[in-house]
Formats: structure tokens, C-alpha cells, sequence
């Protein structure tokens, strides 16, 4: 069953986080994920809009996306972008 994971972006440091974005991709093939959304534009229905970007990855399944997420291949990555930005991620499995 496909997984996605969900994040919340709210960048404070513009010129880290992309450095940020050019790595990510590299760590995600692996797992066999793609990005569906990354950081187009937000409109909220209900409820709080989102802090900043919002992305979205398809994963093969969650267990997918957590080696992804706790993979070396993302590591550095995921180092900057805890200096670089404050986010919510999570993952959610589809149908």
C-alpha cells in the first residue's frame, strides 16, 4: 500500500534550505519515492493554513519512507534542514 509523507515547511534560513533541496532528491530513489507536491501554493478549506511550503512524497509503503527518513542517504540532508527550517513531518498510509 502506498505511503506519503507529509511535511510542513516554515524556512527561516532561505539560502540553507536550499542547499537542503539539492540534496534531497539524491537520498530518495532508493526507496522508491517522488515528490507529488513540492511547495506550490497553499489555500486553506478549514481549519489553520500551513506555516510555510508544504511537500508531499509517494513512497512505496511506510516502511519505505522511514528507512528513507533514518537512511544515511538522507542524513546531511536532514541536518540542514533542521538549521535551515522548523517542520512537521509525518507519514500516512494511502490506499
Amino acid at each position: 500500500m502506498p505511503a506519503y509523507v507529509i511535511v510542513e515547511i516554515d524556512v527561516h534560513d532561505p539560502s540553507l534550505y536550499e542547499q537542503y533541496k539539492a540534496l534531497t532528491p539524491g537520498s530518495l530513489a532508493k526507496y522508491g519515492a517522488r515528490f507529488i507536491v513540492r511547495g506550490g501554493a497553499a489555500d486553506s478549506l478549514e481549519g489553520k493554513p500551513p506555516a510555510g511550503r508544504v511537500v508531499v512524497l509517494e513512497f512505496p509503503d511506510a516502511n519505505a519512507a522511514k528507512r528513507w527518513w533514518s537512511s544515511p542517504e538522507y542524513e546531511a540532508a536532514k541536518v540542514l534542514r533542521h538549521q535551515a527550517a522548523t517542520t512537521r513531518l509525518f507519514v500516512v498510509e494511502g490506499t
